[in-house]
């Protein structure tokens, strides 16, 4: 198969035009009013009735005719003779004549003869008689028949968006059903023969992955307004993405692939749109999202004999937007172009747009030539200022979905900014918030715990060396760091900190007999270390030393005889769980890790876990939190095997 090569890549303005040329407005339609909240009105409401249908009282007190007030006041009242009274949704029985009023309750219908309602709190009984102790005028506390909404007026436009309020107008004038907007319909289909369902058996083993893409996008399209269907992902043959995608096109308005649009051999959807309807746009210039396909499905035409022939028409099919396969990358695409697409299908307005202004934290270098979509996050510096730091894992890192609060648009011409420089970032809600708490460094099952009790916490599990070197850079509020006390940054304020014991874990019993750290040297043993960024490994590094001097040996001549001391793995578990797969014989560990996991552990040693604050944010109410909690962890650390003050 040959390659397919991007065509020229399409400004982004280009693409919008092109979504915005594909019809995805559906029929309307009429649902009950229960069913209504946040649907958009397709057509004007008019009154049948007045609301309210009856002058009412809009106060507990007594009707009265205005005239006979007039005058009165605290030292001079009205006399009044009480005649009845009447209730809220009884019919009134009794009339008000000169010199007489009614007791009314709020909601009630105005007796006949009366003009006016006096509040109880400015009147007195005597008797049978009220004393009113302040001048009326006809209508005051008053509502007349109609003054809400008249019969014939309008209620309620087209394009109204209907909320608590709106539905409770209609429910005044006694409308059951309403006619609305349809919701575009979004059949969403993740293709690559690699993804698997959440809650299907996963085989890692041979490269599946669950499939992201089709939860967090069907979640998006409902939050735009659309109703997504989703359909059962597709692999990368041409017969069953032509299949998926005519099914689709045949039962939806729009159908969102994502996958399978780069320009690789394998790589087949945009074959399938060009066979079987219209290429309107293939590639942008963005990134991230380049590979972004836009173009008409057609569906298959019945034969006489009832089976389908190969012609397809594309203005009986739907519209057709290819995402990329990057959950990063495709949330970013579908919030840029399709999202708006979808509300203006629906009816509804564009939300107002959650902008807010801050520093950059850092210096970021970019040089590709395009509109580039920076994922940020947002922290407060001690002084109450907003800095914002990029956070890009690449564009397969699921976690960059949640770690970054909004997106900077960085134009194509634009090299570099720099540290300091003035950036406008767009949230992705109006409710974004800065973390109250931002960390970074060891992963540790502790901590882990003790950031549960703060509130609105975001850490990074990035090692000591990462964690060190953000909080150098004025990025994080705290960083959580193993190792010697001399690689502390200038001015860091040691909040406290615990003891862990640390090891080899190896297979439950120990079946090679493993002693320690020069077992894994003078053996034939397959080894699973940890990142050069966890201070972990840097423990086991000054091990492999002392050891090596020791013996008179080079540390370099130990650490190449160890079988796999460079087969690094991320997180804390992750060697134990390499040694319960039977990928190896024993994994740099914790004994907590050990004793969870049911594996074996041998000792090597005990190290310090420090928390360490930035010197003008320790103040910050977060840190504080964090200081209490480390101060307060000995629940913590009793709960935890092998660890300590």
């Amino acid at each position: 198969m040959s390659r397919k090569e991007f065509r020229d890549l399409a400004p982004p303005e280009e693409a919008r035009e092109a979504i915005g040329s594909l019809d995805l407005r559906p029929d309307d339609e009429t649902v009950p009013l229960r069913e209504a909240r946040g649907r958009v009105l397709a057509e004007r409401v008019d009154a049948d009735l007045d609301v309210p249908g009856f002058d009412r009282a809009s106060v507990d007190g007594y009707a009265v005719r205005a005239a006979d007030t007039f005058g009165a006041d605290e030292a001079d009242p009205a006399r009044l003779e009480l005649v009845g009274e009447v209730h809220a949704g009884a019919e009134p029985d009794v009339k008000v004549g000169d010199g007489e009023c009614v007791e009314v309750s709020t909601g009630a219908v105005l007796p006949p003869g009366a003009d006016a309602v006096v509040m109880v709190e400015r009147t007195d009984r005597e008797d049978d008689a009220v004393l009113v102790r302040t001048s009326l005028a006809p209508g005051d506390r008053v509502m007349f028949a109609g003054a809400d909404v008249a019969a014939g007026g309008r209620a309620l436009g087209p394009g109204t968006v209907l909320t608590a309020r709106e539905i409770g107008l209609l429910s005044a004038l006694g409308v059951e059903e309403v006619p609305v907007r349809g919701r575009p319909t979004v059949g969403i289909i993740s293709t690559g023969d690699e993804l698997v369902r959440p809650g299907e058996d996963l085989e890692s083993d041979a490269g599946e992955i669950y499939d992201v893409n089709s939860y967090t996008t069907a979640t998006a399209v409902e939050a735009a307004g659309g109703e997504a269907r989703l359909y059962p992902h597709a692999g990368d043959d041409y017969g069953a993405m032509e299949s998926a995608l005519r099914e689709a096109a045949d039962e939806c308005d729009l159908v969102l692939s994502s996958g399978s649009t780069s320009a690789s051999a394998v790589d087949v959807i945009y074959r399938v749109v060009e066979e079987s309807g219209e290429l309107l746009l293939h590639g942008v210039a963005v990134k991230p999202g380049k590979p972004m396909l836009v173009g008409r499905l057609g569906v298959s035409e019945p034969r006489s004999d009832g089976s389908e022939d190969d012609r397809s028409d594309p203005s009986d099919g739907s519209a057709y937007v290819g995402l990329p396969g990057y959950p990063v990358s495709a949330l970013t695409i579908f919030r840029t172009f399709v999202a708006p697409a979808i509300r203006a299908a629906a009816g509804l307005p564009e939300p107002e747009t959650a902008t807010v202004e801050g520093a950059m934290a850092v210096r970021e270098r970019y040089d590709e030539g395009r509109l580039r979509y920076m994922p940020v996050g947002l922290v407060g510096d001690g002084d109450g200022r907003t800095l914002v730091y990029p956070v890009d894992k690449g564009s397969g890192a699921t976690t960059s979905l949640v770690e970054a609060d909004g997106v900077v648009a960085v134009p194509p011409d634009v090299e570099y900014l720099a540290a300091g420089e003035t950036v406008e970032v767009r949230l992705f809600s109006p409710d974004v918030r800065p973390p109250a708490l931002f960390g970074a460094g060891e992963d540790d099952p502790a901590l882990s715990r003790l950031l549960d009790r703060v509130d609105r916490p975001r850490y990074l599990g990035v090692g000591s060396r990462q964690g060190l070197r953000r909080l150098r850079d004025g990025v994080t509020d705290v960083a959580v760091v193993t190792g010697d006390a001399e690689l502390d940054p200038d001015g860091a304020v040691a909040l406290g900190g615990w003891a862990r014991e640390w090891g080899l874990v190896v297979p439950d019993g120990n079946p090679d007999d493993i002693d320690g750290v020069a077992d894994l040297v003078d053996r034939e043993l397959r080894f699973v270390n940890r990142t050069t960024d966890s201070g972990l490994r840097t423990t086991l590094g000054a091990t492999v030393a002392a050891l090596a001097d020791d013996r008179g040996a080079e540390r370099h001549d130990l650490v190449e005889a160890i079988d796999g001391f460079e087969f690094a793995v991320r997180a804390h578990e992750s060697p134990a769980r390499k040694v319960l797969a039977g990928a190896a014989d024993a994994g740099l560990g914790l004994r907590a890790t050990a004793e969870r996991l049911g594996t074996g552990f041998v000792p090597c040693g005990e190290e310090r876990v420090r928390v360490l604050a930035a010197e003008g944010r320790a103040d910050k109410p977060g840190v504080r939190r964090l200081e209490r909690a480390v101060e307060d962890a000995d629940d913590v650390l009793g709960s935890l095997p092998g660890y300590g003050r």
